[in-house]
């Protein structure tokens, strides 16, 4: 079972060059940084985990920046997005971005994705957001063009550009993977259809190995390989090593391949112990 972590970077925390240089000396195998670019102040959608939205989403680091700076410091260390918000973003501007970050980290990058569940962040940034999905599909393909093409064009309703030239290329010719986290009723049928991975959170091991036949299902209808796909679960697993072991194992039963252990804040002064108090409990 790969090993990752999910960590927000703030004004507060580790830095992510130091951390993610720790991380990977300590055998995890991949860093994970979310994102919310804005956080209005007075929004009416409710917090999905109830309550008010905690303070720490308004202080979300940029990503690309973190992971640069984690690239920068760790030769083998994954990169990912945990989520990147994709329809908050310009396509051809956020292409560029992880074609970027993907060619001098040598094919590290793995790009995690959302639609987003904040209404009010969203159409401040120019989401369609009764559609947002619909959009976030047509920006990954767009992107994936851009990727793979020397000249891409592209013709959709939420992004249309005539032949142009975005250099580097990622290291890898079609790009880094592209995994859907999200759980709403149509993210199997996604995943499917286009995706190249699966992250859900807060999930056990039952549930994967329900929602795994429901995927394993739609890959067949949709014509795909369910086995290149990258199942990965994020969250926490309580108790002491024996018993985040025997965890970790009913998830590789049921075809998870990989388990990103969200953290709190992890502070400049004691963001090594912490680590590696973690890597005694889930590494290896």
């Amino acid at each position: 079972m790969k090993i990752g972590l999910l960590m927000v970077f703030h004004e507060a925390t580790a830095r992510p060059g130091e951390f993610a240089q720790a991380a990977e000396e300590l055998g995890f195998e991949s860093l994970w940084v979310p994102e919310h670019p804005i956080m209005p102040v007075n929004p009416k959608t409710p917090f999905p985990q109830g309550g008010p939205i905690p303070d720490v989403y308004s202080h979300m680091s940029d990503q690309f920046i973190c992971l640069a700076m984690a690239a920068a410091t760790t030769r083998r260390l994954k990169l990912a997005t945990g989520i990147t918000l994709t329809p908050e973003h310009n396509p051809i501007v956020a292409a560029k971005q992880i074609a970027t970050l993907d060619h001098f980290s040598g094919g590290r990058v793995i790009y995690g994705i959302g639609a987003g569940w904040l209404r009010e962040e969203s159409e401040i940034l120019g989401v369609d957001f009764p559609r947002r999905w619909s959009q976030t599909a047509e920006y990954v393909a767009a992107m994936r063009a851009l990727w793979s093409q020397p000249e891409a064009s592209f013709e959709g309703k939420y992004v249309k550009f005539p032949p142009v030239r975005s250099y580097p290329k990622p290291a890898r010719p079609n790009g880094p993977p592209v995994l859907l986290g999200s759980r709403d009723r149509n993210a199997l049928k996604r995943v499917a259809q286009w995706g190249d991975g699966w992250f859900p959170n807060r999930v056990t091991p039952d549930e994967m190995q329900r929602d795994l036949a429901v995927l394993r299902e739609e890959c067949r209808a949709a014509g795909r390989d369910f086995g290149a796909l990258d199942i990965t679960v994020m969250g926490g697993i309580a108790g002491e090593r024996a018993a985040i072991q025997a965890e970790l194992g009913r998830f590789a039963e049921t075809g998870v391949g990989r388990f990103v252990v969200a953290l709190g804040a992890f502070g400049p002064g004691d963001y090594r112990a912490r680590l590696e108090k973690h890597a005694s409990l889930y590494v290896g």
